[in-house]
């Protein structure tokens, strides 16, 4: 009898489907569960520390930032170079960008190395991971192929234990594993509480231009949260403002054209349950005091104990109503081309 030979080759992989913005919004529980699991790298414990990121990159540092002990220096800069005092003071200088190509946070992180500074990177590829790893310096890498906003859970929970490794964070995993519980349960898969009040709130505010307000601490971090979610996955103009400041300017805006306002600016306010007394009391009378003249479109309460979880109660429920709000306007959440065209022309300079 003949012979036969055989060759097999393994079959290709199914392409994976690429996933929706709002399937990235109900990921965010597992991200940040990611997160609580990634081992702290050794980095000085004695000095200042920057932190360099530009958009949704600097948006998860600014959450990582938030679980910093009282006592330690953090500080964000979102821009070109390094401010003076960062030289000065030997501070670690940590670039923060999800596609390692953020010119802005490059040019700080180079300035950084040629002072002689300690630096640290988190990214998911990039010339900023190969410049630090080249510098022999820590890269903690996100997984890759996500729209960088997408990926808050997943740098913001990197950021947590890059600063627990410079001895600025005490004990980062179990405020990641909490924040992730928490998160768990306002979003439950499509299915929590907190996905049915931002598809509500999304419903009062269509037709609206979108002011949130919270105070300082995470309540203004998610709603500069909100805020920049409208803008890129609804593609439409929205504000935000802090207490207690607002209440020394922005209250006294809402008189004047109250007849364009009253039909055209949805208020979201977002409460936190670490909120002061005082704080309480002043978003209740800037209410009491805009009824009428505005439409207010929702309140959101935080859960959680740890800053990081209280931000996500409050910030997953922003990112549901942004997509929603995209949905209902029949636009894409996902691309943003108008800022892609930019970053070309910027590029042919």
């Amino acid at each position: 009898m003949g012979s036969r030979s055989c060759s097999w080759k393994r079959p290709p992989r199914p392409r994976r489907r690429e996933m929706s913005m709002m399937e990235r919004v109900l990921e965010t529980p597992q991200q940040l569960a990611w997160g609580a699991g990634i081992p702290e790298p050794d980095l000085p414990s004695d000095r200042p520390i920057l932190l360099l990121g530009m958009g949704g990159s600097a948006m998860g540092a600014a959450v990582g930032a938030l679980a910093v002990s009282p006592a330690k220096r953090v500080s964000i800069h979102r821009g070109y170079g390094l401010p003076g005092w960062a030289v000065s003071e030997r501070a670690l200088v940590v670039g923060v960008s999800y596609s390692g190509n953020t010119e802005e946070t490059l040019s700080g992180v180079e300035e950084a190395i040629a002072e002689g500074l300690p630096v640290a990177a988190i990214a998911s590829g990039g010339a900023l991971a190969r410049l630090v790893a080249g510098a022999g310096s820590p890269v903690i890498e996100v997984p890759a192929g996500i729209q960088p906003r997408a990926a808050v859970g997943y740098q913001a929970s990197a950021v947590t234990r890059l600063l627990g490794g410079a001895g600025a964070v005490e004990d980062g995993a179990a405020a990641l594993t909490e924040a992730a519980e928490v998160a768990d349960t306002v979003l439950g898969g499509g299915e929590g509480p907190g996905f049915a009040l931002g598809a509500d709130i999304a419903d009062a505010l269509r037709g609206r231009v979108t002011i949130i307000y919270g105070a300082v601490g995470p309540g203004a971090l998610a709603a500069y949260r909100w805020k920049t979610q409208i803008n890129e996955n609804g593609k439409m103009p929205a504000w935000w403002h802090e207490f207690p400041e607002l209440n020394h300017n922005e209250m006294q805006g809402w008189e004047a054209l109250q007849e364009v306002s009253s039909r055209s600016i949805g208020v979201v306010f977002l409460r936190d349950r670490h909120d002061l007394p005082r704080i309480g009391r002043r978003m209740d009378l800037t209410w009491e005091s805009m009824s009428g003249k505005v439409a207010l479109a929702g309140e959101v309460l935080s859960l959680g104990d740890g800053a990081l979880a209280r931000f996500f109660s409050m910030a997953a429920v922003g990112d549901v109503a942004s997509v929603r709000l995209a949905e209902d306007a029949g636009v894409d959440p996902t691309p943003v081309d108008t800022i892609e065209r930019f970053k070309v022309r910027l590029a042919e300079d």
